[in-house]
C-alpha cells in the first residue's frame, strides 16, 4: 500500500532544489525523487513542481510513496568457494568469496551468503526478514572475508545488538593506492547517498556518523597496505573514507582507482578484504576471534605490487 508522507520543508534546505531536498529529507537517490516528482506524487504546497524548481523553508511537501519493491527470496544452492571458518549451535562464520552478497536484494539476483548456507543443509536462525534471516551483518558483494550467521534466535539478537552497540572488532585490510599522510589516522567523516543518485556514496554534510581507523602495515612503491578497523558500519564506508583521502582502493573504479594500475596488479574489484571478526560469543560469553586468509586475487596483486618496490 502506498505511503502518505506531509512535512514541511526544514529551514537547512532553503533554496535546495526540490529533488535533492527530498532525497536529503527521505534518504533515497536523486533519481528516485525525480521519478517521484515527474510522476506527479509530490504536491509543493498543493500544487505540482518540476524537479529543479527551488524549495523554500515552511514550504509544504505532500508525498505518496509507493510500497518498497519485494526482496526476493534466497535460494538454497551451494556457493563455490564459500569456506566455513567456524561453526557451533549458535553461529556460523564464513570467509565470503568474490561476487557473493550477505542475502539477496532487489538489486541482486546473484549467489547469497544466507543461501548458499540454506543449500548446503546448516540451520540459520529465523529471525529478521524473510530473505535475510539469520544476517546481522553485510559485506559488499566484491568485498571477501569474515563474516558471522546467527543460527540461533538467541544469538540473532545477541550480535544485532552487539553490532548495533559496536562492541564487535571488525578488521580488514585494504590495498590503496599511494601512501596515507599521516601513515596511522582516523576519519571521521559522516556517509550519505552520493548527491548523483548513481548508487554511490559520499562524505556528505549531515549524513550518517562514520567512523574509520587505519593503520598502514606496509608501504609500496604504488601502493599501500593498511590495516582497518571500523568504528561504525556505514555502506561502502571504507571505500568511501579511503577514496575521501585520495587513496582510494586499488582497484576500486566507483570510487576513483587507478584503471592502469589495477590492470597492472590483475585486480578486477576493489582491493579489500574483512581479515578478522571478534566478539562475544552469544552463548558462551566468551570472547571469540577468527581470521581469513586472502583469496588468490588479492594475495597475486600484493605479491605484484610488492616485486615492483
Amino acid at each position: 500500500m502506498a505511503e502518505q508522507r506531509s512535512l514541511p520543508v526544514p529551514d537547512g534546505l532553503e533554496g535546495e532544489r526540490l529533488d535533492a531536498a527530498l532525497s536529503r529529507l527521505f534518504g533515497f537517490s536523486r533519481t528516485r525523487a525525480a521519478e517521484l516528482i515527474v510522476s506527479g506524487d509530490v504536491l509543493v504546497d498543493g500544487s505540482p513542481a518540476a524537479k529543479s524548481d527551488r524549495v523554500h523553508a515552511g514550504a509544504w511537501l505532500d508525498v505518496t510513496l509507493p510500497p518498497p519493491p519485494t526482496a526476493p527470496m534466497p535460494v538454497a544452492e551451494p556457493v563455490p568457494g564459500m569456506k566455513i571458518v567456524y561453526e557451533d549451535d549458535d553461529i556460523v562464520v564464513v570467509n565470503k568469496p568474490i561476487g557473493v552478497a550477505a542475502h539477496p536484494t532487489t538489486g541482486w539476483t546473484g549467489p547469497t551468503v544466507i543461501g548458499g548456507l540454506l543449500g548446503t543443509g546448516h540451520r540459520v536462525a529465523t529471525s529478521g526478514a524473510a530473505e535475510r534471516q539469520g544476517i546481522v551483518h553485510r559485506l559488499d558483494a566484491n568485498t571477501t572475508g569474515a563474516m558471522v550467521v546467527a543460527k540461533s534466535e538467541h544469538a540473532y539478537s545477541h550480535l544485532k545488538r552487539a553490532f548495533k552497540e559496536r562492541t564487535v572488532d571488525k578488521r580488514y585490510h585494504a590495498l590503496v593506492q599511494g601512501h596515507p599522510d599521516p601513515l596511522r589516522g582516523t576519519v571521521d567523516a559522516p556517509i550519505d547517498r552520493h548527491p548523483s543518485g548513481d548508487g554511490r556514496f559520499a562524505v556528505v554534510a549531515g549524513g550518517k556518523e562514520s567512523v574509520t581507523h587505519y593503520d598502514t602495515i606496509e608501504a609500496f612503491r604504488a601502493a599501500s597496505l593498511l590495516d582497518i578497523k571500523l568504528e561504525t558500519g556505514r555502506t561502502h564506508q571504507i571505500r568511501v573514507h579511503m577514496s575521501a583521502l585520495r587513496h582510494p582502493c586499488v582497484g576500486d573504479m566507483m570510487y576513483g582507482a587507478d584503471p592502469t594500475l589495477a590492470a597492472r596488479l590483475g585486480v578486477t574489484r576493489q582491493w579489500l578484504h574483512a581479515v578478522s571478526l571478534a566478539f562475544e560469543h552469544p552463548a558462551t560469553g566468551e570472547w571469540v576471534s577468527f581470521t581469513t586468509d586472502y583469496p588468490d586475487d588479492l594475495a597475486h596483486a600484493l605479491k605484484v605490487v610488492g616485486s615492483e618496490s
